[in-house]
């Protein structure tokens, strides 16, 4: 019998079970997919932990990549025996069949492999609308981006750099820095042993830069603030290391005229042409080579508690995948 991963309260990677699940037909407007891979991402603990509130008991993930065994009624888009990727709830990707709706699936292409899919496509699609949509970062400019040898740093700093932005990039670690340096950061500064906005304002000569990427939140708030121009757009899309306090406006945001922005992927992808058209740049950004796709580390879906515990140790650097039980 198939298998997935539920909660039924929230708390630590404890709280994880792994049960049988029977897998319904699909309604006229969904697919039911074997999964092949499953996007590990660090929102699935917001989830686990109901920092992000669900209603339980539920299902965890929202990123898996398989094949397509059947299709309900009315759906148009796809066929049994084609390899799908999907980034959006609900969430349940943490098994190995689901049923989904018709409409948040992708095909994908060739030579993409389900296991790349499956690491990309939330941290990808996040990625495209960080530098495409929310900010449209130009050749030339020099840019910040917080946690850039995480996974979304990894493909965010290799994309920058491919159209020509000056990447600044924070890591947590010493061990962290040559990561982000083969990713295609300019600079890198390890914010645990140096002043991150004195840094940068050097790098710019007190010029500071337009946008700030920030993945981190409480900790790296007000100090980002610092480094930005006049004008400039903050924009804070993770809170890692935790919600940030209410924003003081009169304090942080009014002297410098700065812009702040938390997007939301779902709010990037919601349209069937948004959706369709940010997946085809991002599996072309890969297969020309643009953005190079290194998995990290694979884990079995029943040692999901363990791979929670390495997001939050934060020992997992790079993309890394739950591999549905055979």
């Amino acid at each position: 019998m198939p298998k997935s991963i539920i909660i039924n309260k929230h708390g630590g990677p404890e709280v994880l079970e792994l049960v049988d699940s029977k897998v319904r037909s699909p309604g006229p407007k969904h697919i039911r997919i074997k999964n092949l891979a499953i996007g590990l991402n660090f929102i699935d603990t917001y989830h686990r932990t109901g920092l992000y509130p669900v209603k339980l008991p539920c299902g965890l993930g929202m990123e898996g990549a398989g094949v397509v065994e059947e299709i309900g009624s009315e759906v148009k888009i796809f066929s049994i025996g084609d390899n799908v990727a999907y980034a959006s709830p609900p969430l349940g990707s943490y098994s190995d069949e689901r049923v989904i709706p018709e409409r948040i699936a992708v095909k994908i292409p060739d030579g993409i492999t389900h296991k790349i899919a499956a690491s990309i496509m939330t941290k990808g699609l996040t990625v495209h609308y960080l530098l495409f949509k929310t900010y449209k970062a130009s050749a030339g400019e020099t840019i910040l981006f917080h946690a850039a040898a995480g996974g979304v740093g990894q493909i965010f700093c290799q994309w920058a750099k491919s159209i020509g932005c000056k990447v600044i990039g924070t890591v947590g670690s010493d061990n962290k820095i040559d990561i982000a340096k083969k990713n295609g950061c300019d600079f890198v500064i390890n914010y645990n042993k140096e002043s991150f906005d004195k840094k940068v304002l050097e790098i710019t000569k007190n010029k500071g830069v337009g946008v700030v990427y920030d993945g981190v939140g409480k900790e790296t708030f007000e100090k980002s603030i610092n480094c930005l121009k006049p004008r400039g757009m903050m924009i804070s899309f993770g809170n890692s290391s935790g919600m940030l306090n209410p924003i003081d406006i009169k304090k942080y945001i009014a002297p410098k005229s700065l812009f702040f922005t938390r997007p939301a992927l779902t709010n990037y992808i919601s349209e069937r042409n948004e959706l369709e058209g940010s997946a085809t740049s991002l599996f072309e950004a890969i297969k020309f080579g643009k953005v190079k796709i290194k998995i990290f580390k694979e884990y079995a879906l029943s040692d999901a508690r363990k791979a929670h515990e390495d997001l939050e140790a934060r020992k997992i650097i790079g993309p890394a995948l739950l591999i549905p039980n055979e």
